[in-house]
């Protein structure tokens, strides 16, 4: 799934330069002083081929010809050939620098900027640009905003809804943590799938997500299905970031009480040596038998495996998704 930053907006130079002006600094300043921990060899079943399709060089030249920066670029994800290959995309909204700094993520720290208010549209005609079936919505934490950024998040929907009205919509969204009546504003712009994720289990947050409290994140989720209980709601975790199998287990039993439909279960991946290390590769194996624990607990659909990544093979889930609860409802 190619997530894209947008810069399609009329101060896009100016912002470049900006963005050139702050080259030298480094993009995680808060880990800079950090002890390195070294980045382990991946084994040979998160290995994958270098791209190489047409649609893959077509997706790449479309990306440049709009100024756009992907996410998957910067964080060397390993489905990039994939995803590009088959012109997926989501979209990264409110800016490229993020207010948290999670042990795990890439994603640039610091103070953001202005939200760019012509972002809705300019998203609106990207995806009808491109003729996406499914797009997903995702962002960076913005806890300098009064809502967190959930009133951009329903415009950005709204907008999408008006120029490409038959593509589906998920949104991935922050925590919104002590942002009152923030989910209530995007589930109210009807996306088709509301995602949020743990990442972790509950006694990795203050070494990993320390910006965030693992029963907020639960409750977030709960509440959308309070709102609308036909909304599809969705949740991933990371493994391989010192879990014990108990931990997920019970992770996935929390996620069930508050009605989740969807869970997705990937191998965290190191991206320096400033970040997290990863404490073990578990196997394919294990990732089914993950697979198989969670459909018997209820999830109407479950993706796990070492490659997963949320917005990977979006549009396709979502149609499982609902296959899925038409078959549980006897449709």
């Amino acid at each position: 799934m190619v997530t894209l930053v947008n810069t399609l907006d009329p101060n896009h130079k100016s912002q470049t330069a900006s963005a050139m002006q702050e080259k030298e600094r480094p993009r995680h300043p808060e880990k800079a002083h950090r002890p390195d921990n070294p980045v382990q060899r991946k084994p040979k079943w998160i290995r994958v081929k270098a791209p190489t399709s047409p649609v893959y060089k077509e997706t790449h030249e479309l990306v440049r010809k709009n100024n756009l920066v992907t996410v998957c670029e910067e964080a060397g994800c390993p489905n990039i050939g994939e995803c590009w290959s088959k012109k997926h995309a989501s979209f990264m909204i409110l800016g490229d620098t993020c207010t948290r700094a999670c042990a795990f993520c890439n994603v640039r720290t610091g103070m953001p900027g202005p939200v760019d208010q012509n972002e809705p549209e300019s998203i609106g005609k990207a995806v009808a640009s491109m003729g996406l079936e499914h797009v997903v919505i995702t962002s960076v934490d913005r806890d300098d905003l009064d809502d967190g950024g959930a009133t951009h998040f329903a415009n950005v929907i709204a907008a999408i809804r008006k120029a490409s009205p038959k593509t589906t919509i998920e949104v991935l969204t922050p925590d919104f943590l002590r942002k009152e009546g923030a989910v209530e504003i995007v589930v109210a712009a009807k996306p088709d799938v509301f995602n949020h994720n743990m990442e972790t289990v509950p006694s990795n947050y203050l070494k990993v997500r320390p910006g965030a409290r693992y029963f907020h994140s639960i409750r977030l989720l709960q509440r959308v299905k309070e709102i609308d209980p036909e909304m599809f709601t969705k949740s991933g975790i990371m493994v391989g970031l010192g879990e014990e199998r108990n931990e997920v287990l019970q992770l996935m039993d929390d996620l069930r009480v508050a009605d989740v439909d969807f869970l997705t279960v990937g191998q965290y991946l190191q991206p320096t040596k400033k970040h997290h290390p990863v404490m073990n590769f578990p196997t394919p194996d294990e990732f089914k038998a993950y697979e198989k624990i969670a459909y018997a607990k209820g999830f109407l659909k479950v993706s796990a495996n070492p490659l997963t990544r949320s917005s990977h093979h979006a549009g396709e889930d979502f149609a499982e998704l609902k296959a899925a609860r038409k078959a549980k409802q006897g449709n």
